[in-house]
């Protein structure tokens, strides 16, 4: 099969304005990034079509094969497509850390694909680096005002605004500021995240108008003054300024699929450490001009589809009618325990051999993401993204379990098939979407920010939260602040269940506690996070990082991005 992107440049590309057709949108609110993107105007005016179904697509617990959630995002919309159906994938952003890291591109596989995906790999329409200005712009005035007399009497320790960067680059977790001249700043220690970590990401995903941007802006906590009283970014008298940054980047990306459909690419926050989760904006486009949309969460059920759930439907209104849990035959090997493998070598080759024994071991983690979904009340359906060389005795593993679960399954070959290879799966979505959901949150906004850590700590199968003492400290100081009202994002591992990315298999994982080390305010996005284990909100590169496979050609071709 040729490469992704030898596929993607042979595709035929139907221009936006065709493409914006089928969403129901005229020409007047497009506006064209090049011969093949655009930018969507906000569905001002526009209502979700009471017909409209809304699925969101999550999976097991990730595995250095990939379970393939983006290409079954775009297979799935291709094969409702093929049943007559008006349907949109909603997608986020990559990042460039992990295009240029582990990844090498993130716009689906094979026959299922957004394209232009050298595009949308690479830049974009330039919302990432949008997002990077607005919020460095915001760390150079907390310096200026330090620099400049400190009028508003910040403590230089309570600082938490640090800076971002769109490169995996960990010799900058961790920095010292203001060295050299006077003239040069106030020395202090501070840090860089990568961008698709920054709070504005998050903003931008959750905002659903000008209005609403520019004051979640506003609210952003920097730190405290003197007397324990957050400094905002309003009070920096930085949020104007941030807003202008970020106005263009608050429209939808429109793209579209290997088959014409459209495809909406709208921020990238990470789901492993923010919401995983696209825009609250694209999927209220899709909605109001669909009649399927297709959204997908970020890592496991644990991260990107708790987040879905507990932060974006809470915030949005939104209710979806199914869920797609995305497996592989190879992930459930890789969790059984019984194969070791390496990213960036070769698979152990009886990793591809036929043996359901090994699938069946794996199984622990489908069921425990799969009771994830139902105690949230969302209808899901098991969805196999299928290998050439896996085999039939295998898929019946996996439609045994979903069958005593009393769950739909179905296999689907996307990738080499495209829509007509992922039919049965679009089938088996559309008729979950007509089964009774009944959203359920996983605690009340009423409840303490420690009581909702517990609730979460449980739907990750954790028995007890170890919450280290200066965390407990600020958990309660944001309660007295009156941020007590929030929701809770604990950011953790997504290559475990634990918070131990070591944790393979769900065999060791019980009685696991799950330890919270530090705890931070994102009060713009409108939510408190919790730190646990190592996680960190700057990934580094690995020893043979994609970048070093990619090129620029003496003809202005890209080469080694996939």
């Amino acid at each position: 099969m040729p490469s992704d992107l030898d596929i993607a440049r042979a595709a035929r590309l139907r221009p936006p304005a065709e493409i914006g057709a089928a969403l129901g949108l005229d020409e007047s609110q497009l506006e064209p990034y090049g011969r093949y993107v655009a930018k969507v105007d906000l569905p001002t005016g526009r209502e979700r079509r009471p017909e409209a179904r809304y699925v969101v697509v999550t999976s097991i617990t990730p595995t250095p094969l990939g379970e393939g959630k983006t290409t079954t995002s775009v297979g799935l919309v291709q094969g409702l497509g093929r049943l007559g159906k008006r349907a949109c994938v909603v997608l986020r952003q990559p990042s460039l850390g992990p295009v240029f890291g582990i990844k090498g591109g993130a716009a689906g596989a094979g026959l299922s694909q957004v394209l232009p995906m050298e595009i949308m790999n690479l830049h974009l329409t330039g919302d990432f680096h949008a997002i990077t200005a607005a919020h460095n712009l915001l760390a150079a005035m907390i310096d200026n005002h330090l620099h400049q007399g400190n009028a508003l009497r910040i403590e230089p320790h309570s600082i938490t605004w640090g800076r971002v960067l769109d490169v995996n680059d960990r010799a900058l977790r961790d920095i010292v500021v203001g060295l050299g001249r006077k003239a040069d700043g106030v020395p202090r220690q501070t840090r860089f995240d990568i961008t698709a970590a920054s709070e504005i990401m998050t903003i931008l995903a959750l905002a659903d108008s000008y209005a609403d941007l520019r004051a979640r802006l506003g609210q952003i906590v920097v730190g405290f003054d003197t007397d324990g009283v957050p400094i905002t970014a309003e009070a920096l008298r930085a949020a104007g300024a941030m807003a202008v940054l970020l106005r263009d980047a608050l429209r939808p990306n429109l793209l579209q699929t290997m088959e014409g459909q459209p495809a909406l690419v709208h921020t990238g926050p990470f789901g492993n450490i923010a919401t995983g989760n696209s825009s609250i904006i694209a999927d209220r486009v899709a909605l109001a001009g669909s009649d399927v949309v297709v959204t997908e969460a970020g890592f496991g059920a644990d991260l990107g589809f708790e987040r879905f759930v507990n932060v974006k439907c809470r915030t949005s209104g939104l209710r979806p009618d199914a869920a797609l849990i995305v497996v592989t035959v190879r992930a459930l090997k890789a969790h059984s325990g019984r194969h070791t493998i390496i990213p960036g070598r070769p698979l152990p080759p009886d990793l591809t051999m036929n043996n359901p024994a090994d699938v069946e071991a794996g199984l622990p983690n489908l069921a425990h993401h799969l009771d994830i979904v139902l105690a949230a009340g969302v209808t899901p359906v098991i969805g196999l993204n299928a290998f050439p060389d896996d085999h039939a005795d295998e898929f019946e593993v996996i439609r045994t379990f979903a069958a005593a679960r009393g769950v739909r399954f179905a296999v689907s070959r996307h990738v080499a098939g495209g829509g007509e290879g992922a039919r049965e799966l679009a089938e088996a979505v559309l008729a979950a979407c007509e089964d009774p959901s009944d959203l359920r949150f996983a605690y009340e906004l009423s409840e303490p920010l420690e009581s909702k850590l517990k609730a979460l700590a449980s739907v990750y199968g954790a028995v007890r939260v170890d919450i280290a003492p200066t965390a407990f400290r600020d958990l309660s100081r944001f309660e007295r602040l009156g941020f007590g009202g929030l929701p809770v994002l604990v950011a953790k591992t997504h290559l475990s269940v634990t918070a131990d990315p070591a944790d393979r298999t769900l065999a060791a994982t019980s009685g696991w506690v799950l330890p919270v080390r530090e705890v931070r305010l994102a009060a713009g996005a409108g939510y408190v996070y919790a730190l646990t284990g190592e996680i960190t909100t700057m990934p580094g590169l690995g020893s043979h990082p994609g970048a070093e496979a990619m090129d620029l050609t003496d003809c202005g071709e890209i080469v080694g991005l996939s």
